[in-house]
């Protein structure tokens, strides 16, 4: 029994990796995020290592998440993947306040996101 197998939302070339409630702001992920669309898994791996954004050790951690699952979950070649999507979506955000003077108070927003990268197996004269 049980209920129906669902349909396979992705294309059977491509896999995909979620981080969920990453503690920084969508729009600082983002630009994080932006760097590694559309290129070589190896070059993305490289930019993401050498970056100098905090993120960007979250980022690395995921796309390598993505690159296993294609490799050991949908048989997929690591050597032709490309970063086809990375998507940032926000999240819950926190509120809290600070204490001014005056006895007055002003409010702090502590945003996380949520962070999708999809990679696509494309063949070796796209890749090049």
């Amino acid at each position: 029994m049980g209920k129906p197998k669902r349909e396979r939302a992705l294309k059977d070339n491509e896999a995909r990796a979620v981080a969920r409630t990453i503690r920084v702001s969508p729009q600082k992920l983002n630009l994080v995020a932006a760097m590694i669309r559309g290129k070589k898994v190896e070059a993305a791996l490289a930019d993401l290592t050498f970056s100098r954004k905090r993120i960007a050790e979250t980022v690395k951690k995921t796309l390598q998440s993505a690159i296993a699952n294609a490799e050991n979950n949908h048989d997929l070649d690591v050597d032709n993947l490309v970063v086809a999507e990375a998507y940032v979506g926000k999240s819950i955000v926190l509120k809290r306040f600070h204490v001014r003077g005056r006895g007055r108070a002003s409010r702090i927003l502590r945003p996380f996101s949520n962070l999708t990268i999809v990679v696509r197996e494309v063949e070796e004269e796209e890749a090049a």
